[in-house]
């Protein structure tokens, strides 16, 4: 039997973003973590971006946030991981037809690209009405952002449970400012404009992900890994 596959998508946006004129762009363990664990499962994964471009989340490389276990993985050039990375597709290069999973990882950089994505929002769609499921952590819900639900032409978080990362966790990144001034939606704002219903987890920081049908979110770093094992467990 064919093994099963996920397409992970990346925010191809890689610019200047934070008060200390780092950049965003992809965060680092939000693609990794679910990388890891779906291969782990036996997974088949590609990654996708809208251009075929990505670039790193500078604030994601820092020790807060890569160390350990998850810092040796990256820096090993050998890894499986930078290996599929090497391969990263154009999503006009892809077909919903060969995945029963979509995955969109995160880093604020998708608040930029994904709610315009709209060659990464077919492809989501698609795999969506074939019956796969979608997935997004963190920041990536911005991919629902125009997001449609093809059987019924509503959009697809409409009515539905979400999470994702928190406007309070924003204020503690000092980002909200630089959000608004740039016209960027935050998580919340997106369940609001589509009437999702938005779930917090207690604590920001806290692993924390829902499952509603085949729709899948997290909420945050930490909850990457628990996002993707929720995303087999739908398809199953």
């Amino acid at each position: 039997m064919a093994a099963k596959k996920v397409l992970l998508a990346l925010t191809s946006y890689n610019g200047d973003f934070y008060e200390d004129g780092a950049k965003t762009g992809v965060f680092v363990v939000e693609a990794m973590h679910p990388f890891n664990l779906f291969t782990e499962k036996g997974f088949e994964v590609d990654f996708v971006s809208e251009t075929g471009k990505y670039g790193w989340d500078e604030h994601s490389l820092i020790p807060d946030f890569l160390s350990g276990k998850d810092k040796e993985d990256f820096d090993n050039e050998n890894s499986s991981f930078h290996k599929a990375l090497k391969n990263v597709k154009a999503a006009k290069d892809v077909k919903a037809s060969d995945y029963d999973i979509f995955f969109a990882s995160a880093g604020h950089g998708t608040l930029f690209d994904y709610p315009k994505a709209k060659e990464l929002q077919g492809l989501a769609e698609d795999i969506y009405a074939n019956g796969g499921v979608v997935a997004a952590v963190c920041h990536g819900p911005a991919i629902f952002d125009g997001l449609k639900d093809k059987k019924t032409g509503k959009p697809l978080i409409e009515g539905k449970a979400i999470t994702g990362f928190t406007d309070i966790g924003e204020v503690v990144l000092n980002v909200d400012k630089i959000m608004k001034d740039k016209g960027l939606l935050s998580v919340e704002d997106i369940a609001k404009k589509y009437g999702a219903k938005y779930l917090a987890p207690i604590g920001p920081w806290d692993d924390f992900s829902i499952t509603d049908g085949k729709l899948v979110t997290g909420v945050n770093p930490a909850s990457a890994h628990s996002t993707a094992q929720r995303a087999i467990d739908a398809l199953n």
